[in-house]
């Protein structure tokens, strides 16, 4: 190939190369356009709606008005008529409050018979102690459904100037343990009346100080069926998950073996 040749070559070579090149920004813009015709505009984001606050809660009513009900504008001065409100609600809450019941049983005496008169104490789930049943069900609950350490409860309650070591909370929950076992049992027993029963265990992590970890222990479940007109549904703490321990639990009932 000589040099007219090879300029001939390369000058085809450019002029195809600028009409691709064109070809190619020609496409690009209309890719563009077509692009922007299609776009949507950007919608405003949506504001959250707030939830109404439960009608079953108390009220309490502020009223607002103004310091005259005069028409202030000039030369008037007449009594404005009222002719509707505004209204707006805020959530407050007023924190845990302890208290003391103090019972009070007065002595009545005969002085011709030397007879003493007085009303019979109040029995309570602790006798002799100095929590009521509220203070006792709050621990309970604060623990078992909330999953307050008793330390952590121990420190709520001194806020309050009220001294709760958490070995006087642990005694609590024992003490009140063993007064709810009758009703656990009439519970059990409603539970195992049913003629389907669903049993399934959990596993749970149990601290074994002695051995200074922790070790798996379960918690079984025993629930009616769902097509028992009353629900129901008791739990069992178990170290294992063996036949044993569902063994144990249904001995002595009839329908279940």
């Amino acid at each position: 190939m000589d040099a007219d040749q090879r300029r001939l070559v390369e000058e085809t070579i450019a002029e195809d190369e600028a009409s691709l090149r064109a070809q190619l920004e020609q496409l690009r813009l209309q890719a563009a356009a077509a692009d922007a015709g299609k776009a949507k505009p950007k919608e405003a984001p949506r504001q959250p709606r707030r939830q109404a606050l439960p009608e079953h809660m108390r009220r309490v009513e502020h009223r607002h008005e103004p310091d005259s009900t005069d028409c202030q504008e000039p030369g008037c001065g007449r009594p404005m008529t009222r002719i509707g409100e505004d209204m707006s609600e805020r959530l407050d809450i007023v924190p845990a409050e302890f208290f003391v019941h103090r019972h009070i049983y007065g002595k009545w005496a005969c002085r011709c018979c030397q007879v003493l008169r007085q009303a019979s104490s109040i029995p309570e789930l602790i006798e002799g102690g100095m929590a009521a049943s509220g203070l006792i069900a709050h621990t309970l609950i604060s623990r078992g459904v909330d999953h307050l350490p008793y330390y952590r409860q121990e420190a709520i309650n001194a806020r309050s100037g009220v001294h709760t070591p958490r070995s006087t909370l642990a005694a609590w929950a024992g003490q009140a343990g063993a007064a709810l076992e009758p009703l656990y049992e009439v519970h059990k027993a409603f539970i195992l009346a049913c003629r389907v029963l669903h049993a399934d265990e959990t596993p749970v992590k149990l601290l074994d100080p002695g051995a200074g970890k922790k070790r798996r222990a379960y918690v079984w479940a025993y629930a009616r069926s769902w097509h028992d007109a009353v629900p129901g549904v008791i739990y069992e703490f178990c170290l294992g998950r063996g036949a044993q321990y569902p063994k144990t639990f249904l001995a002595g009932n009839a329908q279940q073996g």
